[in-house]
């Protein structure tokens, strides 16, 4: 993405953390406007319109008896606001990119991508799958979920959301950067032969090759890139502050690279910032390296 392409940028904040299980990842959002984002996409050439944040009702009890899953009735009004707002700005012919906020928003980003793209093509950095049901989920937080949702399966009032038609294909989605999967994710992802680079491949065959091999499989025969980029994909020495670390994740230099490849596709139509919690965070850190990201993903060069 270059604002040669596209220089209308909408930013959209989601306070939202009732889809995990730590407290402050709601605080997300603001620890990145304090860290400077908009200030830094202008730089860039943007021109931002800032949305300001989608504010999370506190609700701490499952929906009701009848579902396992958390929050679920809080997480999917938000979604569907957030798909409102996400698909606003794609009418208007702008960007829109969604900071959070727990990874359960992406249920309402992609789904609003979904009323303007066909087939668009995903790119998912995570330590984890987030392609947990009701029926395989160890923990009932919906922020595990959001890519079985975008492929219309799982709970009926998440799938709803933005229309049951309107979905993803396995065979453009790619993940980069696991190495946390449930087993019902294992399962999932073998059974319906979705792409994982997990940080085997990474470490093995280099950041270059495996993002060249993402770049193939997010864009033939898309209209487009989403990039859902969860905080923990990088190693907790980059990014200490998210409540899901895992170690032996990407480096910062192997962050920046990938999201710079993207970027340089010109086929970059969404993204999403997620997981960021400044409550566990050190000073700030977490929020400032996902902004700097975010400016390598929207096109920022050194010359």
């Amino acid at each position: 993405m270059k604002p040669s392409i596209n220089d209308k940028l909408t930013l959209i904040g989601v306070a939202l953390e009732l889809g995990a299980s730590t407290k402050g990842i709601s605080l997300g959002p603001a620890a990145m406007r304090y860290a400077g984002v908009v200030e830094r996409l202008e730089n860039i050439g943007y021109e931002v319109e800032d949305r300001g944040d989608i504010i999370a009702r506190k609700q701490t009890t499952q929906s009701s008896s009848t579902t396992t899953l958390k929050n679920l009735d809080e997480v999917a009004r938000v979604n569907e606001i957030l798909c409102e707002e996400v698909s606003m700005a794609m009418s208007k012919g702008r960007f829109p990119l969604t900071l959070g906020g727990d990874h359960s928003l992406a249920i309402g980003s992609i789904a609003g991508v979904l009323q303007h793209k066909e087939n668009p093509g995903l790119i998912w950095f995570d330590a984890h799958g987030d392609i947990n049901t009701e029926d395989t989920s160890p923990s009932g937080n919906i922020h595990g979920m959001p890519v079985a949702v975008a492929l219309g399966l799982g709970n009926e009032r998440l799938v709803s959301i933005g229309g049951k038609d309107k979905k993803l294909k396995t065979e453009n989605i790619v993940y980069v950067g696991c190495r946390d999967l449930d087993p019902g994710e294992r399962k999932a992802l073998k059974e319906l032969n979705i792409a994982v680079f997990t940080m085997h491949e990474i470490d093995r065959y280099g950041m270059t090759e495996v993002i060249e091999q993402a770049i193939k499989i997010a864009t033939v025969g898309t209209d487009g890139i989403h990039v859902s980029f969860d905080i923990d994909t990088m190693d907790p020495f980059y990014a200490s502050g998210t409540g899901t670390r895992v170690p032996g994740g990407l480096t910062y230099r192997e962050s920046h690279l990938a999201l710079e490849m993207v970027a340089l596709t010109g086929k970059l139509i969404s993204a999403d910032f997620v997981e960021i919690n400044p409550l566990i965070d050190n000073q700030n850190q977490t929020a400032k390296t996902a902004v700097a990201l975010i400016g390598s993903l929207m096109g920022e060069w050194l010359i």
